[in-house]
């Protein structure tokens, strides 16, 4: 990606990166934080506040023919990888032996083979010869069956996926967790719906292609029999909206119950070979959905259950194969699915690859078989400092300190309920940067000359890490993202953990202005504080057990403030014809609307009484709204974006900044914003929720 001209126009301080960049300068927006040229004066902040803060820069700045869209944040992760890169080069260019043995020396072994183009185009499709002849060899459903329980390891697919986690309902132990699973396409509706047929001719098309390159029998009958079984698979799926609720998805059986429950489907064996054998309790997500796809698991024929098994194991294997392979993944993966252009150069994909990627880079790198905690150690120890760490967790109290003092002065929440909401605030585990403990990586072979290999080993020592822990106790130390992640979560722990990926401009910057530090990083800070009282995460107690903790009468108030929050965010329409899903995004709209709350409380204590400064005629109220809105500076391609509407649950960044602002009474002060300008509602009609 060239960010020169971008750079320039914005008031960056960045340089263009070339296909052999090491490093980029620290992002920097502006002088204080907030770079005034991208704003769009033109437009009223209370007909498109996104547009005003953000509309100059959206106007001016490509889409990169390698990128599904253009953002401030896919600039932290051009950051992040670009910081990885060095990390990479430099530990392949130290190589001793085609094995090392130091933690350095595996990860640039792994960079370097995927780097070896020539010996990946001479392999040709012989690296993945031992899955094709599994399958093969599997001649009866039963050991299909027993295979497709190698998924957690291996390239196979499955109609069922595994999770080991925190029992929702006995915090101190992990549980099995099943859901269902088996589709190709990012959701149910590319299966379902009319205006996704083209998508869905143009998968059957990809299915065939991979089929051939694998010198599978009968690719072009065998694509359309896969796309029609995994057309069933849809039908019989739950939508990604009702799979967000922990109460209906929390069904435990012992694997005999499953057995009898959802008959037609060798679950023994599956278990046994996800490394899970004699696991005397699952936990089951999709409870109705399961008995359908077992059946259709059961009377599938044989040949197509394998031939079914071959594509995804191309298709998951591709990006590490010879260019006939990749070229057929990005052209469908980003290409068609997503509207990018072009593939980006092979060294981007390469740190992908061996570190991980996250959700904004559009692929399915990270699934498994990396390294990411490796070079995540790597990366903490030279990018993250302990000053910047000291100040977020300084941010992180003010922030608590402001949503205790909110719940407090409710005036919908009973005593009793403000009682738990207040025990569950002040029992939240924050980790920032890096976890205390390092991955343990002594043991896993990487070769420089063994690519898909070293895919194999890193995900069997990744599965390994999860499986020998279901037994033991929790480690409340855990943490579910890399490093160099840019993105933050609030977990089953108790607990919110911001990677030191997402801790850079415009999130957090530790020279800006407190009001855009505040409006950005403590807006994302709010954003998670705020899932665990969500329209689901409320349904968790200060344990982390699933319990309901609520007063009837106060969640019958929440419950109907949510409602109207996602008749809202229903209306939106980002591109012609693709509606947000209101109930899908619940949670994170929610979590938006708290988060901007608490941002603004936040910063206002944070004045001790004192007068907010006016900083190039911007009153501090006004610059905590900016930096909130900065932060979410971005735009799509169509595809994309019709994609993210039915299978994501976050919203378009426009609605992550005029949703939650329009229902905020202080950014209608702030701005002026009067009746008739199109974000306007009239006061008694702005949800207020936490």
């Amino acid at each position: 990606m060239k960010l020169s001209a971008v750079a320039l126009a914005a008031g960056l301080a960045l340089a263009a990166p070339s296909v052999h960049a090491q490093e980029l300068p620290p992002l920097k927006y502006g002088t204080w934080g907030f770079d005034l040229a991208g704003m769009d004066k033109a437009t009223r902040p209370g007909d498109d506040f996104f547009r005003y803060a953000n509309g100059a820069w959206l106007d001016r700045t490509p889409i990169p023919a390698d990128k599904p869209g253009v953002s401030l944040r896919l600039y932290e992760s051009d950051m992040t990888e670009a910081r990885q890169h060095a990390i990479l080069e430099a530990a392949a260019k130290g190589l001793t032996g085609a094995a090392p043995t130091t933690l350095e020396g595996k990860v640039g072994a792994f960079y370097k083979a995927f780097m070896d183009e020539d010996r990946i185009e001479a392999l040709g499709a012989k690296p993945i010869a031992r899955e094709l002849a599994a399958i093969r060899a599997a001649k009866t459903r039963a050991a299909l069956g027993a295979l497709m329980g190698r998924h957690v390891k291996d390239f196979y697919n499955a109609p069922f996926g595994i999770v080991i986690d925190v029992d929702s309902k006995d915090v101190a132990h992990y549980a099995i967790y099943l859901g269902q699973s088996g589709l190709g396409l990012p959701d149910r509706d590319y299966y379902l719906q009319p205006g996704f047929a083209p998508k869905k001719a143009a998968y059957q098309a990809y299915l065939e292609r991979i089929l051939t390159l694998e010198r599978w029998p009968d690719a072009r009958a065998r694509a359309a029999d896969i796309v029609a079984l995994e057309t069933k698979i849809a039908e019989a799926s739950w939508t990604k909206a009702e799979q967000r609720n922990p109460d209906t998805t929390y069904n435990p059986y012992t694997p005999a119950q499953l057995a009898k429950a959802a008959p037609g489907f060798p679950w023994a064996a599956f278990l046994a070979e996800a490394g899970a054998p004699g696991a005397r309790r699952v936990v089951v997500a999709e409870k109705t959905a399961f008995p359908k796809i077992a059946a259709i698991f059961a009377r599938t024929p044989v040949p197509v259950l394998q031939a079914w098994m071959a594509a995804a194991v191309g298709d998951n294997a591709a990006v590490y194969l010879p260019k006939d392979f990749d070229q057929a993944y990005f052209g469908f993966r980003q290409k068609e699915l997503s509207g990018q252009p072009e593939e980006q150069v092979r060294w981007k994909r390469g740190v992908r690859a061996v570190a991980g990627g996250d959700y904004l880079a559009g692929e399915r790198l990270d699934r498994f078989g990396n390294l990411g905690w490796a070079v995540g150690q790597l990366y903490a120890a030279k990018y993250f400092p302990p000053s910047a760490k000291a100040k977020v967790q300084a941010l992180v109290a003010d922030l608590k300190t402001a949503y205790a003092a909110r719940i407090a002065r409710l005036d919908w929440m009973s005593p009793a309920t403000k009682t738990e909401a207040l025990k569950k605030l002040a029992a939240y585990n924050v980790k920032v940067g890096y976890p205390d403990r390092a991955r343990d990586y002594s043991k896993v072979l990487i070769r420089a000359d063994d690519l898909v290999g070293n895919v194999r080993r890193a995900a069997a020592a990744d599965w390994a890490f999860y499986s020998a822990r279901r037994n033991g106790p929790v480690d409340r130390g855990d943490w579910g993202m890399t490093p160099q992640t840019n993105d933050a979560y609030n977990g089953g722990l108790i607990d919110i953990v911001f990677p030191a990926g997402i801790l850079q401009p415009p999130i957090f910057d530790e020279s800006a202005d407190p009001a855009i530090n505040y409006g950005a990083v403590g807006g994302v800070i709010g954003h998670e504080l705020t899932h665990g009282f969500d329209d689901q995460g409320r349904k968790y107690d200060s344990t982390g057990k699933l319990r309901d903790w609520w007063q009837a009468s106060d969640a019958k108030v929440f419950e109907a403030r949510a409602k109207a929050f996602g008749a809202q965010y229903s209306a939106y329409e980002p591109v012609p014809g693709a509606h947000v899903n209101g109930q899908l995004t619940m949670g994170e709209n929610i979590a938006d609307l708290g988060g901007l709350n608490l941002a603004l409380d936040a910063y206002h204590a944070s004045l001790h009484g004192r007068p907010a400064p006016v900083i190039d005629g911007l009153t501090g109220d006004q610059r905590v709204f900016l930096g909130w809105a900065q932060a979410w500076r971005g735009k799509f391609r169509d595809d994309y974006v019709r994609r993210q509407v039915v299978s994501d649950p976050h919203s378009p960044r426009q609605y992550r900044v005029n949703g939650p602002a329009r229902n905020i009474d202080a950014w209608y002060a702030a701005f002026g914003v009067q009746p008739g300008e199109t974000l306007y509602i009239v006061p008694d009609q702005r949800v207020r929720i936490w």
